[in-house]
Protein backbone atom coordinates (compact mmCIF):
# COMPACT_ATOMS: atom_id res chain seq x y z
CA UNK A 1 0.00 0.00 0.00
CA UNK A 2 2.25 2.48 0.73
CA UNK A 3 4.48 1.50 -2.40
CA UNK A 4 1.16 2.65 -4.50
CA UNK A 5 0.55 5.92 -2.81
CA UNK A 6 4.55 6.51 -3.22
CA UNK A 7 4.09 5.80 -6.96
CA UNK A 8 1.43 8.10 -7.44
CA UNK A 9 2.41 10.81 -5.63
CA UNK A 10 5.60 10.43 -8.12
CA UNK A 11 3.19 10.72 -10.50
CA UNK A 12 1.13 13.56 -9.30
CA UNK A 13 2.75 16.62 -11.00
CA UNK A 14 2.11 14.50 -14.18
CA UNK A 15 -1.57 13.55 -13.84
CA UNK A 16 -2.13 17.46 -12.77
CA UNK A 17 -0.76 18.48 -15.79
CA UNK A 18 -2.22 16.09 -18.01
CA UNK A 19 -5.42 17.45 -16.03
CA UNK A 20 -4.94 20.77 -16.92
CA UNK A 21 -4.00 20.23 -20.63
CA UNK A 22 -7.19 18.22 -21.16
CA UNK A 23 -8.66 21.49 -19.30
CA UNK A 24 -7.23 23.83 -21.88
CA UNK A 25 -8.31 21.63 -24.60
CA UNK A 26 -12.42 21.27 -23.59
CA UNK A 27 -11.86 25.35 -23.55
CA UNK A 28 -10.07 26.09 -27.13
CA UNK A 29 -12.87 26.95 -28.64
CA UNK A 30 -16.36 28.90 -27.70
CA UNK A 31 -19.70 27.75 -28.89
CA UNK A 32 -19.61 30.28 -31.25
CA UNK A 33 -16.42 29.43 -32.63
CA UNK A 34 -18.03 26.02 -32.78
CA UNK A 35 -20.82 27.24 -34.91
CA UNK A 36 -18.12 29.01 -37.10
CA UNK A 37 -16.40 25.65 -37.80
CA UNK A 38 -19.60 23.85 -38.88
CA UNK A 39 -20.17 26.67 -40.89
CA UNK A 40 -16.92 26.44 -42.76
CA UNK A 41 -17.80 22.74 -43.08
CA UNK A 42 -20.28 23.12 -44.73
CA UNK A 43 -17.80 25.13 -47.63
CA UNK A 44 -16.91 22.64 -50.43
CA UNK A 45 -14.56 25.51 -52.11
CA UNK A 46 -13.44 28.85 -51.66
CA UNK A 47 -10.48 30.90 -52.16
CA UNK A 48 -9.08 29.86 -48.85
CA UNK A 49 -10.57 33.00 -46.94
CA UNK A 50 -11.31 30.14 -44.17
CA UNK A 51 -7.80 28.76 -44.11
CA UNK A 52 -7.05 30.51 -41.03
CA UNK A 53 -10.10 29.32 -38.74
CA UNK A 54 -8.14 27.21 -36.34
CA UNK A 55 -10.44 25.37 -33.85
CA UNK A 56 -7.62 25.13 -31.44
CA UNK A 57 -8.04 28.98 -31.05
CA UNK A 58 -9.61 29.61 -27.54
CA UNK A 59 -11.77 32.23 -29.48
CA UNK A 60 -13.15 32.82 -33.25
CA UNK A 61 -12.08 36.92 -32.85
CA UNK A 62 -9.22 37.08 -34.54
CA UNK A 63 -10.05 34.88 -37.53
CA UNK A 64 -10.87 36.44 -40.85
CA UNK A 65 -14.14 38.37 -41.24
CA UNK A 66 -14.65 38.03 -38.37
CA UNK A 67 -15.63 40.71 -35.42
CA UNK A 68 -16.69 40.03 -31.86
CA UNK A 69 -17.60 42.08 -28.82
CA UNK A 70 -14.68 43.69 -26.63
CA UNK A 71 -16.20 42.83 -23.40
CA UNK A 72 -18.59 39.46 -24.03
CA UNK A 73 -15.87 38.30 -26.96
CA UNK A 74 -18.96 37.11 -28.65
CA UNK A 75 -19.01 37.19 -32.27
CA UNK A 76 -21.30 40.45 -34.08
CA UNK A 77 -19.96 40.32 -37.11
CA UNK A 78 -19.25 37.89 -40.35
CA UNK A 79 -18.04 39.46 -43.32
CA UNK A 80 -16.97 36.99 -45.86
CA UNK A 81 -18.49 38.55 -48.78
CA UNK A 82 -17.15 37.89 -52.60
CA UNK A 83 -14.92 35.09 -51.42
CA UNK A 84 -15.91 32.69 -54.06
CA UNK A 85 -17.64 30.12 -50.95
CA UNK A 86 -19.47 27.56 -52.48
CA UNK A 87 -21.51 25.04 -50.54
CA UNK A 88 -24.71 25.03 -48.40
CA UNK A 89 -25.05 27.48 -45.49
CA UNK A 90 -24.62 26.04 -42.36
CA UNK A 91 -28.04 26.23 -39.97
CA UNK A 92 -25.39 26.33 -37.07
CA UNK A 93 -24.96 30.11 -38.29
CA UNK A 94 -28.56 30.33 -36.14
CA UNK A 95 -26.43 29.55 -32.92
CA UNK A 96 -24.35 32.92 -32.97
CA UNK A 97 -27.42 34.75 -31.02
CA UNK A 98 -25.48 37.89 -30.47
CA UNK A 99 -24.77 38.28 -34.51
CA UNK A 100 -25.76 42.37 -35.35
CA UNK A 101 -24.25 41.91 -38.93
CA UNK A 102 -23.97 38.90 -41.95
CA UNK A 103 -22.66 39.52 -45.12
CA UNK A 104 -22.58 36.18 -47.54
CA UNK A 105 -23.26 38.17 -51.12
CA UNK A 106 -21.26 37.73 -54.22
CA UNK A 107 -21.04 33.70 -53.58
CA UNK A 108 -21.75 30.66 -54.84
CA UNK A 109 -23.92 29.71 -51.63
CA UNK A 110 -26.94 27.14 -53.06
CA UNK A 111 -30.05 25.48 -51.30
CA UNK A 112 -32.21 27.11 -48.29
CA UNK A 113 -31.77 29.75 -46.79
CA UNK A 114 -31.36 28.13 -43.31
CA UNK A 115 -34.66 28.75 -40.94
CA UNK A 116 -32.88 29.10 -37.66
CA UNK A 117 -31.36 32.55 -38.72
CA UNK A 118 -34.73 33.45 -37.24
CA UNK A 119 -32.82 32.81 -33.81
CA UNK A 120 -30.47 35.86 -34.64
CA UNK A 121 -32.80 38.10 -32.90
CA UNK A 122 -30.01 40.94 -32.53
CA UNK A 123 -29.67 40.96 -36.67
CA UNK A 124 -29.34 44.27 -37.91
CA UNK A 125 -28.24 43.71 -41.40
CA UNK A 126 -28.18 40.49 -43.40
CA UNK A 127 -27.21 40.30 -47.08
CA UNK A 128 -27.28 37.36 -48.58
CA UNK A 129 -27.82 38.39 -52.26
CA UNK A 130 -25.83 37.53 -55.40
CA UNK A 131 -25.71 33.71 -54.49
CA UNK A 132 -27.74 30.71 -55.65
CA UNK A 133 -29.98 29.84 -53.24
CA UNK A 134 -33.17 28.61 -53.75
CA UNK A 135 -36.49 27.16 -51.84
CA UNK A 136 -38.71 29.87 -49.68
CA UNK A 137 -37.74 32.81 -47.85
CA UNK A 138 -38.41 31.35 -44.35
CA UNK A 139 -41.20 33.09 -42.53
CA UNK A 140 -39.23 32.68 -38.85
CA UNK A 141 -36.69 36.04 -40.78
CA UNK A 142 -39.80 38.07 -39.22
CA UNK A 143 -38.74 37.55 -36.15
CA UNK A 144 -35.75 39.49 -36.20
CA UNK A 145 -36.99 43.05 -35.04
CA UNK A 146 -33.92 44.47 -35.41
CA UNK A 147 -33.44 44.17 -39.07
CA UNK A 148 -32.75 47.41 -40.45
CA UNK A 149 -31.21 46.08 -43.94
CA UNK A 150 -32.32 42.64 -45.98
CA UNK A 151 -31.11 41.56 -49.29
CA UNK A 152 -31.46 38.54 -50.82
CA UNK A 153 -31.96 39.59 -54.31
CA UNK A 154 -30.58 37.59 -57.46
CA UNK A 155 -30.59 34.05 -55.76
CA UNK A 156 -32.98 31.68 -57.25
CA UNK A 157 -35.51 32.07 -54.28
CA UNK A 158 -39.26 31.10 -55.19
CA UNK A 159 -42.51 30.90 -53.21
CA UNK A 160 -44.81 34.19 -51.88
CA UNK A 161 -42.95 36.73 -49.69
CA UNK A 162 -43.73 36.11 -45.98
CA UNK A 163 -46.11 38.57 -44.21
CA UNK A 164 -44.13 38.03 -40.99
CA UNK A 165 -41.71 40.29 -42.32
CA UNK A 166 -43.89 43.21 -42.55
CA UNK A 167 -43.17 42.73 -38.31
CA UNK A 168 -39.53 43.89 -39.10
CA UNK A 169 -40.57 47.64 -37.52
CA UNK A 170 -36.93 48.72 -37.84
CA UNK A 171 -36.26 47.71 -41.64
CA UNK A 172 -35.13 50.48 -43.58
CA UNK A 173 -33.94 48.44 -46.98
CA UNK A 174 -35.40 45.52 -48.60
CA UNK A 175 -34.40 43.73 -51.87
CA UNK A 176 -36.10 40.65 -52.79
CA UNK A 177 -35.09 41.53 -56.48
CA UNK A 178 -34.12 39.05 -59.26
CA UNK A 179 -35.86 35.81 -57.72
CA UNK A 180 -38.58 33.67 -58.63
CA UNK A 181 -40.87 34.85 -56.11
CA UNK A 182 -44.68 34.58 -56.81
CA UNK A 183 -48.18 36.04 -55.78
CA UNK A 184 -49.57 38.97 -54.03
CA UNK A 185 -46.64 41.23 -52.51
CA UNK A 186 -47.88 42.13 -49.21
CA UNK A 187 -49.17 45.27 -47.67
CA UNK A 188 -49.07 44.93 -43.80
CA UNK A 189 -46.66 46.53 -41.27
CA UNK A 190 -43.71 48.39 -43.25
CA UNK A 191 -44.62 46.71 -46.89
CA UNK A 192 -46.49 50.00 -47.47
CA UNK A 193 -42.85 51.96 -47.74
CA UNK A 194 -41.25 49.74 -50.43
CA UNK A 195 -41.17 50.59 -53.63
CA UNK A 196 -40.68 48.72 -56.73
CA UNK A 197 -36.94 48.57 -56.62
CA UNK A 198 -37.46 46.09 -54.12
CA UNK A 199 -39.02 43.99 -55.97
CA UNK A 200 -37.87 44.03 -59.86
CA UNK A 201 -37.25 41.16 -61.89
CA UNK A 202 -39.71 38.47 -60.32
CA UNK A 203 -42.05 38.12 -63.28
CA UNK A 204 -44.96 36.17 -60.85
CA UNK A 205 -45.31 39.15 -58.21
CA UNK A 206 -47.84 41.69 -58.41
CA UNK A 207 -49.46 44.36 -55.97
CA UNK A 208 -49.57 47.86 -55.30
CA UNK A 209 -46.04 48.46 -54.97
CA UNK A 210 -45.14 47.36 -58.65
CA UNK A 211 -48.11 48.65 -60.11
CA UNK A 212 -49.88 44.98 -61.09
CA UNK A 213 -53.17 44.23 -60.44
CA UNK A 214 -53.51 40.64 -58.97
CA UNK A 215 -55.73 38.17 -59.68
CA UNK A 216 -58.63 36.90 -57.60
CA UNK A 217 -57.99 33.60 -56.42
CA UNK A 218 -60.29 31.09 -56.22
CA UNK A 219 -59.40 29.10 -52.81
CA UNK A 220 -56.91 30.50 -50.60
CA UNK A 221 -53.52 28.60 -51.32
CA UNK A 222 -51.78 27.10 -47.95
CA UNK A 223 -49.84 30.40 -46.15
CA UNK A 224 -46.33 30.82 -45.97
CA UNK A 225 -46.16 30.35 -42.50
CA UNK A 226 -47.71 26.33 -43.51
CA UNK A 227 -45.44 25.92 -46.24
CA UNK A 228 -42.33 24.32 -44.02
CA UNK A 229 -44.87 22.30 -42.20
CA UNK A 230 -46.20 20.45 -45.22
CA UNK A 231 -42.76 20.26 -46.90
CA UNK A 232 -43.63 17.82 -49.49
CA UNK A 233 -46.34 18.88 -50.68
CA UNK A 234 -45.15 22.36 -50.76
CA UNK A 235 -42.68 21.49 -52.99
CA UNK A 236 -44.91 19.40 -55.22
CA UNK A 237 -46.80 22.68 -55.19
CA UNK A 238 -43.98 24.57 -56.25
CA UNK A 239 -42.87 22.41 -59.31
CA UNK A 240 -46.47 22.51 -60.48
CA UNK A 241 -46.71 26.36 -60.50
CA UNK A 242 -43.08 26.48 -61.90
CA UNK A 243 -44.27 24.45 -65.05
CA UNK A 244 -47.53 26.54 -65.40
CA UNK A 245 -45.75 29.90 -64.62
CA UNK A 246 -43.30 28.80 -67.69
CA UNK A 247 -46.39 27.79 -70.19
CA UNK A 248 -47.24 31.34 -69.12
CA UNK A 249 -44.36 32.98 -69.90
CA UNK A 250 -44.39 31.29 -72.99
CA UNK A 251 -47.75 32.42 -73.67
CA UNK A 252 -46.96 36.07 -72.64
CA UNK A 253 -44.03 35.67 -75.23
CA UNK A 254 -46.37 35.01 -78.11
CA UNK A 255 -48.98 37.41 -77.28
CA UNK A 256 -45.82 39.89 -77.08
CA UNK A 257 -45.05 39.27 -80.34
CA UNK A 258 -48.29 39.33 -82.03
CA UNK A 259 -48.65 42.56 -80.23
CA UNK A 260 -45.55 44.13 -81.99
CA UNK A 261 -46.22 42.73 -85.20
CA UNK A 262 -49.62 44.14 -84.94
CA UNK A 263 -49.20 47.27 -83.36
CA UNK A 264 -45.62 48.39 -84.52
CA UNK A 265 -45.70 46.40 -88.11
CA UNK A 266 -48.84 46.51 -89.79
CA UNK A 267 -49.36 50.42 -88.36
CA UNK A 268 -45.06 50.98 -89.46
CA UNK A 269 -45.58 49.70 -92.72
CA UNK A 270 -48.58 52.48 -93.23
CA UNK A 271 -46.69 54.83 -91.43
CA UNK A 272 -43.51 54.82 -93.09
CA UNK A 273 -45.40 56.29 -96.84
CA UNK A 274 -46.54 58.94 -94.77
CA UNK A 275 -43.40 59.62 -93.11
CA UNK A 276 -41.46 59.59 -96.35
CA UNK A 277 -44.11 61.53 -98.21
CA UNK A 278 -44.30 64.17 -95.82
CA UNK A 279 -40.71 65.37 -96.84
CA UNK A 280 -37.94 62.84 -95.95
CA UNK A 281 -33.88 63.24 -96.73
CA UNK A 282 -31.17 60.67 -96.36
CA UNK A 283 -28.02 60.51 -94.58
CA UNK A 284 -25.31 58.05 -96.08
CA UNK A 285 -21.97 57.04 -93.71
CA UNK A 286 -19.70 55.04 -95.99
CA UNK A 287 -20.63 56.55 -99.19
CA UNK A 288 -20.40 53.10 -101.54
CA UNK A 289 -23.71 52.99 -101.88
CA UNK A 290 -25.01 53.27 -105.66
CA UNK A 291 -28.30 54.75 -104.95
CA UNK A 292 -29.62 58.31 -105.09
CA UNK A 293 -31.97 60.08 -102.60
CA UNK A 294 -34.60 59.65 -104.85
CA UNK A 295 -33.73 55.91 -105.50
CA UNK A 296 -33.92 54.90 -101.98
CA UNK A 297 -37.18 56.91 -100.79
CA UNK A 298 -38.54 55.29 -103.64
CA UNK A 299 -38.24 52.14 -102.29
CA UNK A 300 -39.54 52.64 -98.91
CA UNK A 301 -42.43 54.16 -99.97
CA UNK A 302 -43.44 50.54 -101.53
CA UNK A 303 -42.78 48.86 -98.57
CA UNK A 304 -45.74 46.92 -96.88
CA UNK A 305 -46.41 44.27 -94.47
CA UNK A 306 -44.81 41.24 -96.88
CA UNK A 307 -41.53 43.14 -96.18
CA UNK A 308 -41.67 42.73 -92.13
CA UNK A 309 -39.07 40.06 -90.76
CA UNK A 310 -39.00 41.07 -87.93
CA UNK A 311 -39.92 43.31 -84.81
CA UNK A 312 -38.90 43.72 -81.09
CA UNK A 313 -38.61 46.52 -78.27
CA UNK A 314 -36.52 48.97 -80.74
CA UNK A 315 -38.96 48.61 -83.96
CA UNK A 316 -40.11 47.19 -86.86
CA UNK A 317 -37.44 45.83 -89.12
CA UNK A 318 -38.08 45.32 -93.04
CA UNK A 319 -36.32 43.37 -96.08
CA UNK A 320 -35.47 46.21 -98.52
CA UNK A 321 -34.75 44.85 -101.72
CA UNK A 322 -32.86 47.33 -104.33
CA UNK A 323 -33.41 47.37 -108.03
CA UNK A 324 -29.89 45.86 -108.58
CA UNK A 325 -30.52 43.13 -106.00
CA UNK A 326 -28.74 44.05 -103.34
CA UNK A 327 -30.46 43.44 -100.24
CA UNK A 328 -30.66 45.67 -96.89
CA UNK A 329 -32.21 45.38 -93.32
CA UNK A 330 -34.58 48.60 -92.81
CA UNK A 331 -35.38 49.02 -88.71
CA UNK A 332 -37.95 52.05 -88.18
CA UNK A 333 -37.94 54.33 -84.93
CA UNK A 334 -40.61 56.49 -83.92
CA UNK A 335 -39.45 59.87 -82.80
CA UNK A 336 -39.52 59.99 -79.02
CA UNK A 337 -39.36 64.12 -78.27
CA UNK A 338 -38.39 66.86 -79.50
CA UNK A 339 -34.67 66.63 -78.54
CA UNK A 340 -34.38 63.36 -80.33
CA UNK A 341 -33.36 64.52 -83.56
CA UNK A 342 -29.93 66.95 -82.37
CA UNK A 343 -29.47 63.53 -80.02
CA UNK A 344 -30.30 60.67 -81.88
CA UNK A 345 -28.05 62.13 -85.15
CA UNK A 346 -25.24 62.74 -82.99
CA UNK A 347 -25.13 59.44 -81.84
CA UNK A 348 -26.07 57.93 -85.19
CA UNK A 349 -23.09 59.67 -86.78
CA UNK A 350 -20.60 57.72 -84.35
CA UNK A 351 -22.32 54.83 -84.81
CA UNK A 352 -22.19 55.05 -88.65
CA UNK A 353 -18.24 55.50 -88.04
CA UNK A 354 -18.14 52.22 -87.20
CA UNK A 355 -17.40 49.44 -89.79
CA UNK A 356 -16.01 46.05 -88.76
CA UNK A 357 -16.35 42.56 -89.95
CA UNK A 358 -18.18 41.12 -86.87
CA UNK A 359 -20.58 43.86 -86.78
CA UNK A 360 -23.50 44.63 -88.30
CA UNK A 361 -22.48 48.04 -90.36
CA UNK A 362 -24.90 51.02 -89.77
CA UNK A 363 -25.24 52.37 -93.54
CA UNK A 364 -27.16 55.14 -93.10
CA UNK A 365 -30.42 56.47 -92.15
CA UNK A 366 -33.54 57.97 -93.52
CA UNK A 367 -34.93 61.59 -91.58
CA UNK A 368 -38.49 61.92 -91.81
CA UNK A 369 -40.51 64.34 -89.54
CA UNK A 370 -42.00 61.47 -87.01
CA UNK A 371 -39.36 58.81 -87.45
CA UNK A 372 -35.77 57.53 -87.56
CA UNK A 373 -35.40 54.42 -90.67
CA UNK A 374 -32.17 53.24 -90.13
CA UNK A 375 -30.33 51.06 -92.99
CA UNK A 376 -28.32 47.95 -92.12
CA UNK A 377 -26.74 45.45 -93.82
CA UNK A 378 -28.57 42.45 -94.68
CA UNK A 379 -27.65 39.10 -93.09
CA UNK A 380 -29.38 35.84 -94.93
CA UNK A 381 -28.82 33.79 -92.03
CA UNK A 382 -31.32 35.46 -89.80
CA UNK A 383 -30.50 35.48 -86.26
CA UNK A 384 -28.84 33.21 -83.99
CA UNK A 385 -32.45 32.78 -81.65
CA UNK A 386 -33.31 31.41 -84.75
CA UNK A 387 -30.72 28.72 -85.91
CA UNK A 388 -31.09 27.67 -82.04
CA UNK A 389 -34.33 27.22 -81.92
CA UNK A 390 -36.37 27.58 -84.45
CA UNK A 391 -34.72 25.59 -87.42
CA UNK A 392 -36.43 21.83 -86.19
CA UNK A 393 -33.98 19.29 -86.65
CA UNK A 394 -31.11 21.14 -88.09
CA UNK A 395 -29.32 21.49 -85.64
CA UNK A 396 -25.50 23.53 -85.38
CA UNK A 397 -22.36 21.17 -85.65
CA UNK A 398 -20.11 22.42 -82.76
CA UNK A 399 -17.29 23.82 -85.11
CA UNK A 400 -20.13 25.95 -86.45
CA UNK A 401 -21.18 27.05 -82.63
CA UNK A 402 -17.67 27.55 -81.63
CA UNK A 403 -17.36 29.75 -84.92
CA UNK A 404 -20.31 31.59 -84.07
CA UNK A 405 -19.42 32.16 -80.36
CA UNK A 406 -15.83 33.66 -81.62
CA UNK A 407 -17.43 36.24 -84.13
CA UNK A 408 -19.40 37.43 -81.68
CA UNK A 409 -16.54 37.65 -78.86
CA UNK A 410 -14.90 39.79 -81.37
CA UNK A 411 -17.04 41.95 -82.41
CA UNK A 412 -17.94 42.70 -78.52
CA UNK A 413 -14.03 43.25 -77.58
CA UNK A 414 -14.16 45.77 -80.58
CA UNK A 415 -16.70 47.89 -79.23
CA UNK A 416 -15.48 47.66 -75.69
CA UNK A 417 -11.59 48.51 -76.30
CA UNK A 418 -11.10 49.70 -80.16
CA UNK A 419 -13.89 52.18 -80.41
CA UNK A 420 -13.68 55.37 -79.54
CA UNK A 421 -15.83 56.25 -77.74
CA UNK A 422 -16.00 52.77 -76.14
CA UNK A 423 -19.35 51.28 -76.57
CA UNK A 424 -21.33 49.32 -74.17
CA UNK A 425 -23.82 47.29 -76.18
CA UNK A 426 -26.22 46.17 -73.23
CA UNK A 427 -28.46 43.72 -74.90
CA UNK A 428 -26.59 41.43 -76.05
CA UNK A 429 -28.80 38.12 -76.73
CA UNK A 430 -29.04 35.69 -79.41
CA UNK A 431 -31.90 37.83 -81.22
CA UNK A 432 -28.98 40.44 -81.97
CA UNK A 433 -26.44 38.35 -83.03
CA UNK A 434 -27.16 38.04 -86.80
CA UNK A 435 -25.60 34.99 -88.86
CA UNK A 436 -24.76 35.33 -93.09
CA UNK A 437 -24.96 32.72 -95.37
CA UNK A 438 -21.46 30.85 -93.74
CA UNK A 439 -22.39 31.09 -90.21
CA UNK A 440 -20.13 33.99 -89.85
CA UNK A 441 -21.60 36.16 -86.45
CA UNK A 442 -21.89 39.78 -86.39
CA UNK A 443 -23.33 41.51 -83.57
CA UNK A 444 -26.45 44.20 -84.32
CA UNK A 445 -28.51 46.99 -82.36
CA UNK A 446 -25.02 47.81 -80.69
CA UNK A 447 -25.85 51.46 -79.53
CA UNK A 448 -28.69 51.74 -79.63
CA UNK A 449 -30.23 50.53 -76.10
CA UNK A 450 -28.48 53.78 -75.03
CA UNK A 451 -30.19 55.59 -77.73
CA UNK A 452 -33.31 55.02 -76.83
CA UNK A 453 -33.11 54.96 -73.03
CA UNK A 454 -35.09 57.60 -72.64
CA UNK A 455 -36.68 59.48 -69.25
CA UNK A 456 -40.07 59.63 -71.13
CA UNK A 457 -39.61 56.60 -73.11
CA UNK A 458 -40.57 52.79 -71.85
CA UNK A 459 -38.07 51.36 -74.30
CA UNK A 460 -35.52 49.74 -72.36
CA UNK A 461 -33.33 46.64 -72.44
CA UNK A 462 -35.28 45.03 -69.60
CA UNK A 463 -38.65 45.78 -71.32
CA UNK A 464 -36.72 44.10 -74.38
CA UNK A 465 -37.48 41.06 -72.75
CA UNK A 466 -33.64 40.43 -71.93
CA UNK A 467 -34.44 39.30 -68.21
CA UNK A 468 -32.28 36.14 -68.90
CA UNK A 469 -28.91 37.67 -70.07
CA UNK A 470 -28.74 40.80 -67.50
CA UNK A 471 -26.10 40.57 -64.62
CA UNK A 472 -27.51 40.54 -61.41
CA UNK A 473 -25.46 43.97 -60.60
CA UNK A 474 -27.17 45.84 -63.37
CA UNK A 475 -30.40 44.35 -62.16
CA UNK A 476 -29.79 45.90 -58.84
CA UNK A 477 -28.49 49.61 -59.73
CA UNK A 478 -29.37 50.16 -63.81
CA UNK A 479 -26.03 50.98 -64.56
CA UNK A 480 -24.54 49.32 -67.37
CA UNK A 481 -20.89 48.08 -67.66
CA UNK A 482 -18.41 46.51 -70.02
CA UNK A 483 -18.35 43.74 -67.43
CA UNK A 484 -22.54 43.61 -67.36
CA UNK A 485 -21.77 43.29 -71.17
CA UNK A 486 -19.04 40.40 -70.84
CA UNK A 487 -22.42 38.22 -68.42
CA UNK A 488 -24.40 38.43 -71.19
CA UNK A 489 -21.98 37.07 -73.36
CA UNK A 490 -21.06 34.16 -70.73
CA UNK A 491 -24.76 33.09 -70.97
CA UNK A 492 -24.71 33.74 -74.62
CA UNK A 493 -22.08 31.09 -74.71
CA UNK A 494 -24.30 28.67 -72.67
CA UNK A 495 -27.51 28.93 -74.80
CA UNK A 496 -24.98 28.58 -77.23
CA UNK A 497 -23.64 24.81 -76.37
CA UNK A 498 -26.48 23.53 -74.57
CA UNK A 499 -29.27 25.04 -77.32
CA UNK A 500 -31.69 26.20 -74.48
CA UNK A 501 -32.79 29.42 -73.75
CA UNK A 502 -31.77 31.35 -70.26
CA UNK A 503 -34.49 30.68 -69.17
CA UNK A 504 -36.10 27.72 -70.62
CA UNK A 505 -38.67 25.41 -68.62
CA UNK A 506 -36.79 23.19 -67.83
CA UNK A 507 -34.35 25.81 -65.65
CA UNK A 508 -37.86 27.46 -64.50
CA UNK A 509 -39.40 24.24 -62.81
CA UNK A 510 -36.13 23.85 -60.81
CA UNK A 511 -36.43 27.34 -59.67
CA UNK A 512 -33.27 28.50 -61.54
CA UNK A 513 -32.11 29.76 -64.99
CA UNK A 514 -29.17 28.85 -67.50
CA UNK A 515 -26.60 30.36 -64.87
CA UNK A 516 -27.88 28.45 -61.52
CA UNK A 517 -28.08 25.42 -63.73
CA UNK A 518 -24.23 25.60 -64.66
CA UNK A 519 -23.38 26.31 -61.18
CA UNK A 520 -25.17 23.53 -59.99
CA UNK A 521 -23.65 21.37 -62.19
CA UNK A 522 -19.78 22.64 -61.55
CA UNK A 523 -20.23 21.82 -57.66
CA UNK A 524 -21.03 17.95 -58.72
CA UNK A 525 -17.75 18.11 -61.54
CA UNK A 526 -21.14 17.68 -63.89
CA UNK A 527 -20.71 20.83 -66.18
CA UNK A 528 -20.23 18.96 -69.65
CA UNK A 529 -23.88 17.76 -68.90
CA UNK A 530 -24.88 21.54 -70.01
CA UNK A 531 -23.92 20.80 -73.95
CA UNK A 532 -26.20 19.76 -75.98
CA UNK A 533 -26.37 16.34 -76.17
CA UNK A 534 -27.66 16.17 -79.92
CA UNK A 535 -24.30 18.73 -81.03
CA UNK A 536 -21.95 16.69 -83.42
CA UNK A 537 -18.48 16.87 -83.23
CA UNK A 538 -18.07 18.14 -79.95
CA UNK A 539 -15.05 18.01 -78.78
CA UNK A 540 -14.00 17.11 -74.66
CA UNK A 541 -10.88 19.73 -74.74
CA UNK A 542 -12.35 22.27 -76.36
CA UNK A 543 -15.90 21.90 -75.03
CA UNK A 544 -13.88 22.30 -71.66
CA UNK A 545 -12.33 25.54 -72.50
CA UNK A 546 -14.79 27.11 -73.69
CA UNK A 547 -17.20 26.05 -70.57
CA UNK A 548 -14.42 27.39 -68.49
CA UNK A 549 -15.00 30.74 -70.72
CA UNK A 550 -18.39 31.04 -69.49
CA UNK A 551 -17.98 30.24 -66.24
CA UNK A 552 -15.72 33.32 -65.64
CA UNK A 553 -18.27 35.47 -67.44
CA UNK A 554 -21.23 34.31 -65.21
CA UNK A 555 -19.04 35.27 -62.59
CA UNK A 556 -21.48 37.22 -59.67
CA UNK A 557 -18.77 39.43 -58.69
CA UNK A 558 -17.81 41.77 -61.94
CA UNK A 559 -14.42 41.97 -60.62
CA UNK A 560 -13.73 38.07 -61.50
CA UNK A 561 -15.21 38.47 -64.96
CA UNK A 562 -12.31 38.96 -67.44
CA UNK A 563 -12.91 41.79 -70.67
CA UNK A 564 -13.55 40.62 -73.84
CA UNK A 565 -10.24 41.18 -75.35
CA UNK A 566 -8.81 38.22 -72.67
CA UNK A 567 -12.31 36.22 -73.81
CA UNK A 568 -11.17 36.63 -77.50
CA UNK A 569 -7.62 35.72 -76.46
CA UNK A 570 -8.44 33.13 -74.44
CA UNK A 571 -10.92 31.28 -77.26
CA UNK A 572 -8.21 31.70 -79.81
CA UNK A 573 -5.41 30.05 -77.50
CA UNK A 574 -7.18 27.45 -75.44
CA UNK A 575 -10.10 26.97 -78.46
CA UNK A 576 -9.43 27.74 -81.86
CA UNK A 577 -6.36 26.57 -83.83
CA UNK A 578 -3.72 29.13 -83.27
CA UNK A 579 -3.75 31.54 -86.02
CA UNK A 580 -3.16 35.37 -86.56
CA UNK A 581 -5.83 37.67 -84.85
CA UNK A 582 -8.03 39.83 -87.14
CA UNK A 583 -9.53 41.29 -83.82
CA UNK A 584 -8.55 44.81 -85.16
CA UNK A 585 -9.15 44.61 -88.48
CA UNK A 586 -11.47 47.47 -88.18
CA UNK A 587 -11.49 48.33 -91.96
CA UNK A 588 -12.87 45.20 -93.13
CA UNK A 589 -16.34 45.08 -94.47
Amino acid sequence: MGILLKDFQGSLPLYILLLCCLVDICQSLTSDGEALVNFRTSIISSDDVLGQWRPEDPDPCGWKGVICDSKTMRVISLNVSNHKLKGLISPDIGKLDHLKFLDLHYNNFYGEIPPELGNCTELQGLFLQNNYLSGFIPTGLGNLSNLQTLDISSNSLDGRIPTSLGNLRNLLTLNVSSNFLAGPIPTDGVFDQFGSNSFVGNSDLCGKQINKLCKDEVGNQQTTGNQNVKKNSGRLLISASATVGALLLVALMCFWGCFLYKKLGKNDAKGIAKDVSGGASIVMFHGDLPYSSKDIIKKLEALNDEHIIGAGGFGTVYKLSMDDGNVFALKRIVKLNEGFDRFFERELAILGSIKHKYLVNLRGYCNSPTSKLLLYDYLAGGSLDEALHENGDEQLAWETRVKIIMGAAKGLAYLHHDCSPRIIHRDIKSSNILLDGNFEARVSDFGLAKLLEDEESHITTIVAGTFGYLAPEYMQSGRATEKTDVYSFGVLMLEVVSRKRPTDASFIEKGLNIVGWLNYLVTEDRQREIIDGECEGVEAETSDALLSVAIQCVSPSPEDRPTMDRVVKTLESEVMTPCPSDFYDSASD
